[in-house]
């Protein structure tokens, strides 16, 4: 029997960082991904559904307007659940922040800063950046210059946080390791033996739940668990179905399994990089159907 929740849970999210009396946990956590200009003295909580929106989408995305000490506001979305198409949806759910800023009248169309902020509980790509942990994406030009600096993504892939107790450095360390391991926690660990650490543990600990809290957590973790079953389950049918097209694949061309895959991974790099489907055939043999495809 685990001692705390998993924070990956709606219920859990919610009780460790969704409160009023748990703002200076969340702001201790954002201030860790903030820029220096935008470490955050005040936050208010807004989580109003939108048109079109499902109420599974709803309990993934968090609304968080704040403000730094130089009197700066901005807003943060925070997004912590496993749902499909997550770029087109991380996309999607930064388009309200910026609406909602629309005034009627002569407006000038000066917006508040936007992050979105994601902590992930699963790998979101199959490509090379699903080897990095921590991701800081911003608009930016051919030439690699920031074309937009009010709008940045930061996307935590937290299976890929491997740094041990011993390893631990920065403040921002010690949050991604209690985040990740803390429903596996026996005890806590000498390094996160700190006030607000303990306030986080103490918020954590199932002991401390009624029994009506206990069984809305016990809800949340089967929806959690169902989610996170469906969301596997049609990973590994896609991943099946496209080792089965390959075989296929593989001979009509009589071309050994180990070569095509060499050859798709390497088409799939050049079409990422924008090359020509013209230019890709060139090098790969595969056909434009074939690339299409990828």
């Amino acid at each position: 029997m685990s001692k705390y929740i998993n924070p990956y849970t709606d219920f859990g999210f919610k009780r460790l960082f969704w409160t009023e009396g748990n703002k200076d946990l969340l702001v201790d956590f954002l201030n860790c991904l903030m820029p220096a200009k935008h470490q955050i003295t005040e936050l208010n909580f807004r989580n109003v559904e939108q048109p079109g929106e499902i109420a599974t989408d709803r309990k993934a995305f968090y609304d968080i307007y704040c403000q730094s000490a130089n009197g700066d506001r901005f807003i943060v979305e925070m997004q912590k659940a496993k749902i499909k198409y997550f770029k087109d949806r991380a996309l999607f759910y930064i388009t309200f922040p910026i609406n909602e800023q629309a005034q009627r009248g002569d407006w000038n169309f000066k917006l508040l800063p936007i992050y979105y902020i994601a902590i992930l509980d699963f790998p979101y790509d199959e490509h090379e950046e699903i080897r990095k942990f921590d991701r800081n994406v911003q608009l930016r030009d051919e030439d690699g210059f920031v074309f937009y600096d009010k709008l940045g993504f930061r996307f935590l892939q937290m299976p890929f946080f491997n740094k041990k107790e011993t390893e631990l450095v920065t403040h921002y360390d010690k949050w991604c390791y209690f985040l990740k391991h803390l429903e596996t926690f026996d005890d806590i660990p000498q390094i996160l033996n700190e006030p607000l650490f303990d306030k986080a543990f103490k918020t954590a600990a199932l002991a401390a739940m009624n029994p009506k809290e206990r069984e809305e957590y016990e809800q949340s973790k089967l929806v959690y668990a169902e989610l996170k079953a469906v969301m596997d389950t049609s990973k590994e049918e896609g991943r099946e179905i496209g080792r089965e097209e390959g075989r296929e694949i593989g001979r009509e061309k009589g071309i050994p399994q180990g070569e095509l895959i060499k050859a798709q991974k390497i088409a799939k790099e050049m079409k990422d990089e924008g090359e020509t489907i013209e230019r890709i055939t060139k090098y790969t043999k595969l056909s434009k159907e074939e690339i299409e495809k990828l």
